[in-house]
């Protein structure tokens, strides 16, 4: 079992950078794959980044790619978001969630923290 709590989020203008943070409990933190998440207002959950049980791997959306950076330290069981360049288009609540396994997908994450909104404004 992993629980998850995300914090960092925040208002910002278009431009702005942000830094999520997710920390996790429990005992296997480097067993998992820790992917980032994000859900608009009125739209699906989507994918945004995720990042190996190692730090080694790691995956962007094409929506992010050189203006996200994610990253993990498995001393203190915590998994970050750096944000650069923020968009308007980029609002929306970040999720963290832990899978067994590299993926995009969100229904292979059984882990989710509770969200951090994040708003950008033009």
């Amino acid at each position: 079992q992993v629980q998850l709590v995300e914090s960092g989020g925040g208002l910002t203008q278009a431009g702005g950078s942000l830094r999520l943070s997710c920390v996790a409990s429990g005992r296997t933190f480097g067993s998992y794959t820790m992917g980032w998440f994000r859900q608009a207002q009125g739209k699906e959950r989507e994918f945004v980044s995720y990042i190996n049980e190692n730090g080694w791997n790691t995956y962007y959306a094409d929506s992010v790619k050189g203006r996200f950076t994610v990253s993990r330290d498995n001393a203190k069981k915590s998994v970050y978001l750096q944000m650069n360049s923020l968009k308007p288009d980029d609002t929306a609540v970040y999720y963290c969630a832990a899978a067994l396994f590299n993926s995009r997908r969100p229904s292979d994450y059984p882990y989710w923290g509770q969200g951090t909104q994040v708003t950008v404004s033009s």
